[in-house]
């Protein structure tokens, strides 16, 4: 039987040789329908990785968070007709912090293998160079944008950080990291570590972790804006 694939993306790194196996590309060829998050962005990935076949003439499915159950009824039809589906995200692995996960509950629901890749993950890659607890972790989104409730949901996350020793992750708009950081140094005790990780990836890459007594020091050292950055706070 046909099967769902589920295909990361570069998160950063031009040469795909970086982040991504061989293998992945050889079921790529394999592929003529995709559900994808942004048709431009899918297409130029299938473009930059050497897609053998004619994008216009490939079949494209929108799947983002506005995307509605009735919407997705028949993505997965070209399965019935035994042939493999595609599915990836704007970048990283897809159905992680990705509205991919809605297609792939429903193709679990139908019987229909789920074929996952191995591919980069900005989450695991800050938790891996991170130093904090890899054994026990909880991704958690995004933080509220209002000041107040984003102090308030920082110190919700610090009490369970020191309390059980489980990580704590989280990401940020672009233009919000560095008002992030100042928010995570000035509201964490002195002794709670601080990560961030920023352009994963790239050469431009930064993994620095310190306790939040230290960033208030040396917050300024590190410009965040418009740097896609993974928070961590742990003991």
């Amino acid at each position: 039987m046909a099967r769902l694939i589920l295909f990361p993306v570069p998160i950063g790194a031009d040469d795909v040789n970086m982040s991504l196996p061989l293998y992945n590309m050889q079921l790529l060829n394999g592929c003529h329908t995709f559900i994808v998050e942004e048709l431009r962005t899918a297409r130029r990935f299938l473009k930059h990785v050497g897609y053998i076949h004619a994008i216009d003439d490939t079949t494209f499915h929108i799947l983002n968070e506005h995307t509605s159950p009735e919407e997705m009824t028949h993505y997965l039809d070209a399965i019935v007709r035994g042939e493999d589906i595609g599915l990836f995200s704007e970048a990283g692995l897809p159905c992680i912090a990705d509205p991919g996960a809605m297609v792939t509950r429903m193709a679990q629901q139908r019987g229909i293998e789920v074929v996952p890749l191995v591919g980069p993950s900005s989450l695991m890659l800050a938790l891996m160079a991170s130093g904090l607890n890899g054994q026990q972790f909880a991704f958690n989104g995004y933080l509220p944008v209002d000041k107040h409730q984003r102090i308030n949901a920082v110190r919700q996350l610090e009490t369970t950080a020191l309390r059980t020793g489980q990580t704590q992750i989280f990401i940020e708009a672009p233009y919000r990291n560095n008002q992030m950081l100042q928010c995570l140094s000035e509201s964490c005790h002195l002794e709670t570590m601080i990560c961030v990780a920023c352009d994963l990836t790239l050469p431009s890459q930064t993994i620095v972790t310190m306790s939040a007594g230290r960033w208030r020091k040396h917050r300024e050292t590190i410009d965040l804006h418009k740097r896609n950055t993974v928070f961590l706070i742990g003991r």
